[in-house]
């Protein structure tokens, strides 16, 4: 079975005992490591994996073939992406500065990205000057290089970046659970609608399970993919990401990647989303 999802941390925990074929009568998983850009594009082709993360704002263009599983993604509370600047080129903290700039972001159709435009709307009069994609890895650099004017950084940055000199404009996690009180929406699972896709939720969750269960066993796993990342950082990543949404999105999960996606309609972003064509629940 192929399944492709990112190196960072959260995910290779979760699908660690998978992987490692630990879980009794799963198949023997084909994983390919990918950016979440690459998945994104890949949820819309006929011919991606079997199963893949992508992010909760590409739902909209997912391939009729795949479904939205209600485990292993990534969910949670105060765990939002970040909007970054250097403090240069008079930029300051009121987000007006950044009206005519350029700003870097991991995905046009990342959640993070989704989240930047549902805010900018509120509080950057006039628009954005540019919006350039580059790996999530690589915008910190960019911004502190001044290579960009501000960056949109997602997943262990938000531990990492006072190391790179930089300023925290805005917490779009904040932002968003006090202006909606929900969860914020960040990465999906979805897998293809030809498959026992309760079975495929049965397999995930008992390799979330293992995760809790055993968490030393997949360290030596996660730190090969974490792209350099200190043990410690690495753990703090698994402790905000890997939560009990992880095992069920449940009412709330729902609530929120519903609001997000109408939100964004209401807007004008991204097109109406048929969620219940895409909903797979037990």
């Amino acid at each position: 079975m192929k399944i492709t999802f990112s190196p960072c941390p959260n995910d290779t925990f979760i699908f660690h005992a998978w992987v490692h074929g630990l879980i009794a009568g799963a198949p023997k998983l084909d994983v390919t490591y990918a950016d979440i850009d690459i998945t994104n594009h890949l949820a819309q082709g006929s011919d991606g994996p079997d199963i893949l993360k992508i992010s909760y704002g590409a739902l909209p263009w997912v391939s009729e073939e795949y479904a939205l599983l209600p485990c292993g993604g990534a969910l949670g509370r105060g765990c939002g992406p970040l909007v970054l600047t250097s403090g240069r080129n008079e930029i300051t903290n009121d987000p007006a500065s950044l009206a005519g700039r350029r700003v870097a972001v991991p995905s046009e159709t990342s959640t993070a990205y989704l989240l930047f435009r549902l805010w900018a709307s509120q509080n950057i009069p006039g628009n954005i000057g540019e919006i350039i994609v580059m790996p999530f890895d690589q915008i910190m650099p960019a911004v502190r290089d001044g290579l960009i004017d501000a960056g949109l950084v997602i997943h262990e940055a938000r531990f990492t970046y006072p190391e790179y000199g930089l300023q925290l404009m805005t917490d779009l996690g904040n932002w968003w659970e006090e202006d909606t009180h929900l969860p914020i929406p960040l990465g999906a699972i979805i897998a293809r609608k030809s498959l026992d896709l309760n079975q495929i939720s049965q397999w995930i969750r008992q390799s979330v399970t293992y995760a809790w269960d055993h968490p030393n066993e997949s360290q030596d796993y996660v730190l090969e993919h974490s792209q350099e990342l200190s043990p410690d950082v690495a753990q703090a990543h698994i402790d905000l990401y890997v939560n009990e949404f992880s095992a069920n999105l449940g009412e709330d999960g729902y609530g929120a990647i519903k609001a997000l996606l109408n939100r964004a309609f209401e807007e004008g972003i991204i097109p109406k989303t048929n969620f219940d064509s895409l909903l797979w629940q037990e």
